[in-house]
């Protein structure tokens, strides 16, 4: 589906966001049949664009947490069928080690209160030579959204919290958001 279509059954909002996350999704190269876990599924952008482009997806948050309609959305665009939800606690992950091929995160570390830990457990269930991506506001993509949210959190940068972990990191920009690519050793 193109942008312009993602834009017209989901919003202008989605579709803002969604040209940078697809372009960060494309370049991972990630194999159809990769497993995929998406924490935080919020608004379900992550979850569906990956779904839009042939992935099946396990999302969750914890429960209660659940505070916008990613069903919706996704039955909109037609891949409500390769997203499966289950509350999860990033803290604590109920998952094998080594269960995914790649885990993603969108704009969900920052609400996060044990940032360590839930970053140790993603790391846990990557496979080696896996990758975890965290996308996340950059300061003046904060500002941007304290426009509409004066409380909203304060940025992260992701790679305060890996220091001490094996894994190779990349960053790819874009003004208000970047993406942290974290490579499994």
């Amino acid at each position: 589906m193109k942008l312009e279509e993602i834009k017209k059954h989901l919003g202008q909002e989605f579709g803002d966001e969604a040209a940078f996350i697809i372009e960060v999704i494309e370049t991972l190269n990630l194999k159809k049949d990769a497993g995929i876990l998406d924490i935080g599924t919020g608004r379900g952008v992550m979850a569906i664009l990956l779904a839009l482009n042939g992935y099946h997806v396990i999302t969750g948050e914890p429960e209660g947490d659940n505070w916008a309609d990613w069903r919706s959305s996704a039955e909109k665009v037609g891949v409500e069928n390769l997203i499966r939800f289950q509350y999860l606690q990033a803290e604590k992950l109920p998952f094998d080690n080594g269960e995914f091929d790649a885990v993603f995160m969108y704009t969900s570390l920052h609400h996060m209160d044990d940032k360590v830990n839930a970053l140790k457990e993603c790391v846990r269930v990557i496979k080696r030579g896996g990758i975890l991506i965290i996308i996340e506001l950059t300061p003046e993509g904060v500002e941007e959204v304290r426009k509409r949210y004066p409380s909203h959190s304060d940025a992260v940068d992701p790679r305060k919290y890996l220091e001490q972990l094996p894994l190779d990191v990349g960053v790819i920009e874009n003004g208000n958001l970047n993406a942290y690519v974290f490579k499994k050793k």
